[in-house]
């Protein structure tokens, strides 16, 4: 099962382009304040963790995800890597643009691998449904908690 959340916004930096660019450019430091993400650990070329997303009748899904990170004349991206080996994990795309007055405009994609059990009968279908539709919402509440993460992190 695929369920797929995007997210765009745009965030002015407090001190100018150049701490933008240093700032999107180091995802360790700007994800950092991002609630729903565990484990996180990035360098200069990767970022992982675990997205967690609670859900309705699965209870608290952890999502691992691996993602490429690479820097841009104007910004950063982040290219999602296959996890291999799990049930559920996400793919996190993103991209983040740094104008000369310091404005970040932030670009995300999620895409999250559920497993779930064979849907049988219309009783399977109806659990498949009702699961998928709960999961999405929650991934969309998620992703909407992304931007107040970041200009946390921002500020600090």
């Amino acid at each position: 099962m695929l369920i797929e959340a995007h997210q765009s916004f745009t965030l002015a930096h407090p001190v100018g382009q150049e701490a933008a660019l240093a700032f999107v450019r180091d995802a360790g430091v700007a994800l950092a304040r991002v609630r729903f993400l565990r484990g996180l650990k990035a360098n200069r070329q990767e970022v992982t963790g675990e997205l967690i997303v609670p859900v309705p009748v699965l209870g608290e899904v952890d999502l691992p995800f691996r993602s490429l990170l690479t820097v841009t004349p104007g910004g950063a991206t982040l290219t999602p890597q296959p996890v291999t080996g799990e049930r559920a994990w996400v793919e996190v795309a993103g991209q983040a643009e740094v104008d000369d007055m310091g404005s970040v405009t932030f670009h995300f994609h999620f895409r999250a691998h559920l497993t779930t059990p064979p849907a049988e009968g219309w009783g399977g279908a109806a659990f498949e449904k009702m699961v998928r539709a709960a999961a999405g919402r929650t991934l969309e509440r998620v992703a909407g908690e992304l931007p107040a993460g970041i200009w946390e992190a921002m500020r600090t």
